[in-house]
């Protein structure tokens, strides 16, 4: 398939280099920052730096739209599109009905994943998660999909905004939980390295069995004694990690 890329970030960086290496043809790339655009097209094999959001002389059979969240409504009110090119966005929270100019070619590719550009992505393991107007475009959407993925599902903008913040849960929250115990140990003079054998443990185990049945720690023992000694700590040393602290305790007992 041809295809024409709208952004430039982290996901776009990923699909576009993974959907030319199954076959894929990528023939423009667009953002508001072309030299963005430009470092794109460099990793691509013939892809054309794209300056303006009219497709109408385009020969891509898809347009696909991989920008932030809160700038998909505004790029999607300029768009200039032939009538039988098909737009998707990749979007995990925003619903396929945000496509109202376009209400008979439209749909959803949303890569489930976590995507950084310096960081290298199977993408064959990814699981993409299709939405679409119609039969024929679901099918155009799931055969792009199953090229790039063995784990393709047919999922709706109501679960897939439920699945999004799931995904805020397993992914953004543990990354920043992370973050968060990488300070303790910074301000304390302590390597992160040293909990790192803990964090794989902990993540294989949960990914092995329900996570409810491998959960550890204080909370889960009642450990009062041992909670308020790290609550004290935490109180002295930075009251925002005291916070998240309680309202976690407080999370694994309730639960």
């Amino acid at each position: 398939m041809n295809i024409a890329f709208i952004g430039t970030g982290n996901v776009a960086w990923h699909l576009t280099q993974g959907l030319e290496q199954v076959g894929h043809q990528i023939v423009s790339v667009y953002s508001r920052h072309p030299d963005h655009a430009a470092t794109l097209c460099k990793q691509l094999y013939d892809a054309q730096i794209k300056y303006d959001l009219d497709f109408t002389e385009t020969n891509a059979d898809i347009v696909l739209v991989a920008v932030a969240d809160d700038a998909l409504a505004q790029v999607i009110d300029s768009l200039i599109l032939p009538d039988e090119i098909i737009v998707a966005h990749t979007s995990g929270s925003k619903p396929m009905q945000i496509f109202e100019d376009y209400p008979y070619h439209c749909g959803v590719f949303y890569p489930l994943q976590t995507f950084s550009k310096q960081h290298p992505l199977n993408l064959s393991e990814v699981p993409f998660c299709i939405e679409a107007s119609s039969n024929r475009i679901e099918d155009i959407l799931l055969q792009l999909a199953k090229s790039l993925s063995d784990r393709v599902y047919l999922i709706n903008s109501r679960e897939r905004s439920i699945l999004h913040i799931a995904a805020v849960f397993a992914c953004n929250f543990v990354n920043h939980l992370f973050v968060q115990s990488k300070d303790i140990l910074d301000q304390a003079g302590i390597d992160f390295d040293i909990l790192k054998p803990l964090i794989r443990e902990t993540v294989q185990k949960a990914l092995q069995t329900d996570p409810k049945m491998v959960q550890t720690g204080p909370a889960i023992r009642n450990d009062r004694q041992i909670i308020e000694q790290h609550l004290a700590y935490l109180q002295k040393s930075d009251v925002d990690k005291r916070r998240i602290y309680q309202l976690l305790t407080e999370s694994i007992l309730n639960f």
